[in-house]
């Protein structure tokens, strides 16, 4: 007796249909990229909307507090940032003077603004 076995595909079948999925792809990147040309930008407002924001570098503070050994600087972050509406220049400008870290590093953490932060804190 006989099993019934059915071909598998070869490599011939699977790669004459990449061609399909491959092709979509191509027509959605073409099709974002119009779309993203019809956008306008207020980069009025975008700026505005970081200056208004200075708890966006928060997290870069902390991640250099971490480089340089800094005793919980998550913990000191929290202080300066929780329960508050809104954190402004002063206010990080004012932490950044109250740490304990050397001249070359408090120059670093004041270098980092809203509008130049973008994920990556600076290995400076």
């Amino acid at each position: 007796m006989y099993a019934y076995k059915p071909a598998e595909p070869t490599d011939s079948t699977v790669l004459r249909n990449l061609g399909v999925p491959v092709a979509h792809t191509l027509i959605a990147f073409k099709s974002m990229e119009k779309g993203l040309d019809k956008l306008l930008l207020n980069e009025a407002k975008i700026k505005e909307d970081l200056d208004n924001n200075w708890a966006v570098v928060a997290e870069a503070i902390q991640t250099i507090l971490r480089r340089e050994n800094y005793p919980e600087p998550y913990e000191a972050l929290k202080a300066l940032t929780r329960g508050k509406t809104s954190i402004t220049k002063e206010d990080i400008q004012q932490f950044i003077n109250g740490l304990k870290v050397s001249p070359a590093v408090r120059k670093s953490l004041k270098q980092i603004t809203p509008a130049n932060y973008t994920g990556i804190a600076p290995a400076y």
